[in-house]
């Protein structure tokens, strides 16, 4: 029996089935545990080819059932899908879905996960999908565009906001989107909470920005971030929840777990009758100053120790407005000045009209 031999390969791929099939081999051998991916494996069992592994039969690990309705099988997607490099991103984003799941930071199928693994193309998250229950064989892959290229399953509807902050930052290699309840309560208020309290939240977050809403997953909703991400790691989105991106998917879901807990902790804080100690602004740039150095971005850089610390409001000590040029919601009350504001010029100027007919 002749035998095609495929042992150099971790990946076994449907042209290399097929090469083996022209040179007229019927068994394949192949490394013990060497992936084979759907298309591969459904031209193996089209063409009743033997596996001879040595030991035990081949596996074909974090693939989709053969004869799935798999969007890029047989190209080159599906050979990026299952190589060495993919297999590891791919088990990092299934851990960060299952921690934030775990954490509840989200709820249903709510939240999204991406990493660009090249210059156009992002493995990420399908969609409809809890990330309880998220396995390798969900992801996908997509272009810059969010064209699907490869994946069992349609790719989640949020990507276009990950592609957004990837083509404004090109040091962002992995993005999370999620729900934290604590921290999507002051995207909610379209307040953001203030710095100088702890010091790990100011080296790893420290400046947070509100994008304001949009329907989630339009064109709109994704370019809402794009003033900010330059500047920010961490965006609250308005009524929506926050989105966090770093230089891997493990360090962006880091980000998502120090904002959630430094809103939590305030909002408890801020419980206990007693004013809340801010850290000194020449100890406050010491912290800037390593966060310079580990590469991440703060819209503080460079401006005055008397300048990095926000002054806590007596009435709302853990809920301020967001740093000129972070965007934010106007708060109810100021929308209501501003109606009362025009109510009167519209009152002064019927009077002055209704006087000068008068006279």
């Amino acid at each position: 029996m002749k035998s095609a031999d495929l042992k150099d390969l971790k990946v076994i791929c449907a042209e290399d089935v097929e090469a083996a099939v022209r040179s007229g081999a019927k068994e394949l051998l192949v490394r013990e545990n060497a992936v084979f991916t759907p298309a591969a494996q459904d031209l193996v069992a089209s063409n009743q080819l033997k596996l001879n592994s040595g030991s035990s039969p081949a596996a074909a690990a974090s693939a989709p059932a053969a004869g799935a309705n798999v969007v890029g099988a047989g190209t080159q997607w599906e050979k990026l899908f299952y190589s060495p490099e993919a297999e590891a991103i791919k088990a990092e984003i299934v851990h960060a879905g299952h921690k934030l799941w775990h954490r509840q930071y989200v709820d249903g199928n709510g939240g999204n996960i991406s990493y660009r693994i090249g210059e156009d193309a992002v493995i990420c998250t399908p969609t409809l999908i809890s990330k309880g229950d998220l396995t390798p064989a969900d992801l996908c892959i997509v272009d810059l565009k969010g064209t699907q290229l490869y994946g069992a399953r349609p790719r989640t509807s949020e990507i276009l906001l990950h592609l957004e902050i990837y083509k404004a930052v090109p040091a962002a290699k992995g993005v999370v989107h999620c729900h934290p309840p604590h921290a999507t309560a002051y995207a909610i208020t379209g307040r953001v909470p203030p710095n100088c309290v702890i010091p790990e939240y100011e080296v790893f977050v420290g400046s947070i920005a509100v994008s304001p809403y949009e329907t989630p997953g339009t064109q709109k909703f994704a370019e809402t971030v794009i003033p900010y991400v330059r500047t920010h790691n961490t965006v609250l989105l308005g009524n929506h929840g926050i989105v966090c991106w770093a230089d891997t998917v493990t360090h962006a879901e880091w980000y998502a777990e120090v904002v959630e807990t430094y809103c939590h902790t305030l909002l408890i804080a801020s419980q206990l009758g007693a004013p809340i100690s801010q850290i000194p602004g020449a100890k406050a740039t010491d912290l800037l100053a390593i966060k310079q150095k580990l590469g991440i971005p703060d819209a503080r850089f460079g401006l005055d120790e008397c300048q990095v610390c926000d002054v806590m409001s007596p009435e709302t000590p853990i809920s301020l407005p967001p740093r000129p040029g972070a965007g934010g919601l106007k708060p109810a009350a100021a929308q209501t000045d501003d109606m009362e504001s025009l109510v009167q010029s519209v009152a002064d100027a019927v009077l002055a009209a209704l006087n000068k007919k008068t006279s």
